[in-house]
């Protein structure tokens, strides 16, 4: 899947949880150099998803646009990994 249309998020921050607003997209883990593989996570029919890497908890929040997130820190951009 191309990165242009599939959010990726990252939890750098060591947040308990983030909500987001797409319940298709990637986890990256940190920030690169610290990331681990990216992973692509569907929540289906939940609301809610777990990263098998990192364990970062995911909530799908309806009143965010797609690709966002909040904290809007989490979402991964492609300068991110530059």
């Amino acid at each position: 899947m191309a990165h242009g249309t599939t959010p990726h998020f990252h939890n750098t921050e060591g947040l308990r949880q983030i909500e987001v607003g797409s319940k298709e997209f990637q986890c990256v883990g940190a920030l690169p150099p610290f990331d681990h593989p990216h992973i692509y996570i569907d929540m289906g029919k939940d609301n809610e998803a777990v990263c098998s890497y990192c364990s970062t908890h995911y909530v799908y929040n309806s009143r965010l646009a797609p690709g966002t997130s909040n904290p809007p820190s989490a979402v991964f951009r492609a300068d991110d990994a530059a």
